[in-house]
């Protein structure tokens, strides 16, 4: 291979050795924090009445996992009624160091693609996220294993919340 880079990449990225790192940015304290988020979450959820569906119990399934270098968690989430999955999501959660404040992206089997990300912060052991000023998105966790998510709504600018959904999870 062609040494561009003063002797740094000379090999591959994926060979063992193929980038000398010293010099690359490094996940901070802010992108250990989002370590509780990892694992595998398995937990029963309540829905409210909406677009989406009627109002009932599901059960909900997260698997995430660190990646890219550790500045992300990859989130992937199935949700399950009456034996049969009927939604799916994917999240992204990490760190904006310019803006200092976690993001979170989320695409879903609903189609829609997010404006911007949620932004949040955490407070104690809480993980809240606003997405503009009509979603809002809390993790509440309990130790380290057991977390409280819940999803509220506001058709208002956010002056009013209703919940949308509320879950208690387990890691598996």
């Amino acid at each position: 291979m062609v040494d561009l880079w003063e002797g740094k990449w000379t090999k591959s990225a994926w060979e063992p050795g193929g980038i000398d790192m010293s010099g690359m940015p490094q996940p901070n304290e802010h992108h250990q924090k989002l370590r509780k988020l990892v694992g595998n979450w398995v937990g029963q959820e309540k829905l409210a009445a909406s677009p989406a569906g009627t109002a009932g119990l599901a059960t909900g399934r997260i698997n995430s996992r660190l990646d890219l270098e550790g500045f992300f968690v990859l989130e992937d989430y199935s949700q399950e009624r009456d034996g049969h999955t009927v939604f799916r999501g994917h999240g992204i959660f990490g760190w904006d160091d310019h803006e200092k404040e976690y993001i979170w992206y989320w695409v879903d089997s609903m189609g829609s693609v997010p404006a911007s990300p949620a932004r949040g912060k955490w407070e104690g052991d809480t993980l809240l996220f606003e997405a503009g000023t009509h979603g809002r998105y809390t993790y509440k966790f309990m130790g380290d294993n057991s977390m409280n998510f819940k999803i509220e709504n506001s058709s208002d600018g956010g002056y009013t919340w209703a919940p949308f959904m509320e879950a208690n999870y387990r890691r598996a």
